[in-house]
């Protein structure tokens, strides 16, 4: 596994920490870091709401690697509550499609970090 996957599984577990924000807000029980075509990495955190308000953890990331004005993403790795990692949602996945139409197919995605397995987005399209 590449260096560049530890340090993104590093990066999303340093931010991790579940906590109520207010009676109706809960954050950080999911982690996401990406890794920008320039090479940077960027984090989000879930964002849980009483309405429909809240944000993945992964679309939090892409929106801090774009306020930072940067808008291709090389990896991405979501830390689940459970601390495996896992599949990014489909709007989250839609994001990712939007953002790089015609070449979001190379996007990689950290499926199973214990297992070293990785996807590609366009995977998700068969």
């Amino acid at each position: 596994m590449s260096r560049t996957w530890e340090e993104l599984y590093e990066a999303a577990k340093a931010i991790q920490h579940e906590r109520e924000i207010s009676e109706m807000i809960s954050a950080g029980g999911v982690a996401a870091a990406i890794e920008s075509a320039s090479g940077k990495i960027y984090t989000g955190v879930c964002v849980d709401t009483a309405c429909t308000l809240g944000i993945c953890a992964e679309r939090n990331a892409i929106f801090n690697m774009i306020t930072n004005g940067e808008h291709e993403i090389k990896k991405v790795l979501a830390l689940m509550p459970n601390g495996k990692t896992g599949a990014p949602c489909g709007a989250c996945r839609e994001l990712m499609t939007q953002l790089m139409p015609g070449h979001y197919q190379e996007i990689e995605i950290m499926i199973d970090y214990e297992a070293h397995r990785t996807v590609k987005l366009g995977d998700f399209d068969a």
